[in-house]
């Protein structure tokens, strides 16, 4: 499982420090199956930011999404892996900050392949890509590339019980 190294209690009023396992758990238990929009954030070569949604899923310990070949933000990616992952979890907002590589191992695609079937999209795997009858306008036409972010940080602001904001650090 993916630790953090260290944490920092954010919190201004009082809360105690969230645990990771609290945005961890959630992230295991709803995707893909809950309705959760994800957004990353890219460098542009001249340095401007990019977002943009992508449909993303954490599976065995780590946050992987698609995007097609030609978007902006794997043109982005290519070039610069740095990237943030924002979602709005239940009673929790989350970014996630790191570096996305492209994944290209057939049994890493297949089993992210299969957890993407099982939320309702027919991803199948094609050469060193995923491909589907349909995707997100966003994603670009098929095949998708699979990206793999590797934490470097996240921050968690919890609006429901307990309450707090905690900055978790990973191991680089």
């Amino acid at each position: 499982m993916t630790e953090p190294s260290s944490t920092r209690n954010l919190d201004r009023y009082g809360s105690a420090e969230l645990p990771w396992s609290r945005p961890r758990d959630i992230l295991a238990e709803d995707t893909p199956g809950e309705d959760l929009t994800f957004f990353v954030a890219t460098v542009r070569p001249d340095g401007r930011p990019h977002s943009a949604g992508v449909g993303a899923i954490w599976v065995e310990d780590a946050l992987y999404f698609t995007s097609g070949p030609g978007t902006r933000k794997s043109r982005n990616l290519a070039a610069n892996p740095a990237c943030s992952v924002a979602v709005r979890l239940r009673g929790m907002d989350l970014v996630l900050e790191g570096e996305a590589h492209r994944v290209t191992d057939t049994d890493t695609l297949e089993r992210v392949a299969a957890v993407y079937r099982t939320g309702g999209w027919p991803a199948t795997v094609e050469d060193d890509a995923l491909t589907a009858p349909f995707s997100a306008p966003s994603a670009g036409p098929p095949p998708w590339y699979l990206y793999r972010l590797t934490l470097h940080t996240a921050v968690g602001v919890a609006g429901a019980e307990p309450n707090g904001a905690t900055r978790w650090d990973f191991t680089r």
